[in-house]
């Protein structure tokens, strides 16, 4: 019998977008992912429109000052004529048309250039001041990070006793006040009643005339500058991080596991350091993973306070003169940091934690 072949009954696999996109959404990263991206364009649109709502353009403020500087001795026309010449972009243009030109250099990773510094690109005014930022509000949350686990801790195994009162009043009194509230009480006393802080001699982020480079002297003077804004950024996050730690090391003592590794015969210190502190800590981290991003936004009240040259100085100035391009930049910078923090965290609970992980993963 000979064989005869059989046309294949099997139809082509189709491409299905629906289908194939459908299942990219239910993957947790990729859809954190997606999250997080369109979290970033809304926030750039959204910024790029309320900045151009607000009264008075970066034109018009410099029509008012060269009107003023000239004492009234040029007139109007001319003075829109020389302060439209210096801006790159046509701000009479429709809104978006200007959106659109904005966006198509935001994808060829363009952010644009100053107004006022003519020629200078928004990127290397952000990289300038960037550092001092990041060194002295990370400094300070990672410090407030530490100390405040350990005192967290030890109140919580203290609970009800003298030190656990004297820490937790504390921490909610600290927590509860603002920084620039501390900051102007410290200027207060240490400056101006006591004298014992010179704030003049401490303004910028390091002596004007000085040569950066990683020496002593400069180090030290770099750590002078920033010691005010450090210490409030410690003082003012250090409560937060006690009472979470130690509402968290109070939880994690009531767990099954602690009463059975009691049972086992385990140490205190066994106990407190791979069970209890382990576990508490956990939370703690995915909040500082958070805390991570905001870093970059600063703290512009505190900057200005004691005129410390970061990124939140430097928008309070853009803002104060319509400098488009320098807002744009700095939000979208802020915006980027804070949502990759949160996706960071995300992710990093999930590894730190096998439970979440099993459960469907980060953004699950």
């Amino acid at each position: 019998m000979t064989a005869v072949p059989v046309a294949s009954k099997q139809v082509g696999v189709r491409w299905n977008p629906r289908r194939y996109f459908g299942g990219m959404w239910r993957h947790p990263v990729a859809r954190a992912i997606l999250k997080a991206a369109l979290t970033i364009w809304v926030t750039t649109t959204v910024t790029f429109f309320l900045i151009r709502l607000m009264p008075g353009s970066p034109v018009e403020l410099k029509i008012d000052e060269l009107i003023q500087s000239s004492n009234g001795s040029i007139s109007y026309e001319d003075a829109r004529a020389i302060a439209s010449s210096l801006f790159a972009i046509d701000l009479s243009a429709p809104l978006h048309e200007q959106y659109l030109s904005f966006m198509w250099s935001l994808l060829h990773l363009d952010v644009g250039k100053s107004f006022l510094s003519s020629g200078t690109s928004v990127t290397s005014i952000i990289l300038a001041v960037l550092p001092w930022t990041l060194f002295s509000v990370g400094t300070g949350l990672l410090l407030s990070f530490i100390v405040g686990i350990g005192l967290g801790l030890l109140a919580a195994y203290r609970r009800n006793s003298l030190l656990d009162r004297v820490v937790s009043t504390g921490g909610s009194l600290v927590s509860s006040v603002p920084n620039y509230l501390i900051a102007i009480m410290l200027i207060l006393f240490l400056g101006v009643q006591a004298r014992l802080v010179n704030f003049t001699a401490m303004r910028g982020a390091y002596t004007s005339g000085m040569q950066p480079g990683l020496y002593p002297a400069f180090i030290g003077d770099v750590l002078f500058h920033a010691a005010m804004p450090i210490s409030i950024y410690f003082l003012t996050q250090l409560g937060h991080w006690i009472l979470s730690m130690r509402s968290a090391t109070l939880s994690a003592l009531e767990e099954d596991y602690v009463t059975a590794a009691r049972a086992r015969g385990l140490s205190d210190g066994r106990i407190r350091t791979a069970y209890v502190g382990r576990n508490a800590v956990l939370p703690l981290v995915t909040q500082l993973a958070i805390s991570v991003g905001f870093i970059v936004g600063g703290a512009a009240i505190i900057e200005q306070i004691f005129a410390y040259q970061g990124v939140g100085l430097r928008l309070l100035d853009s803002v104060r003169q319509r400098d488009y391009p320098v807002i744009q930049g700095i939000v979208l910078l802020t915006t980027i940091s804070v949502v990759v923090a949160n996706l960071a965290a995300d992710l990093l609970y999930s590894k730190l934690d096998p439970r979440i992980g099993r459960a469907g993963g980060a953004g699950g």
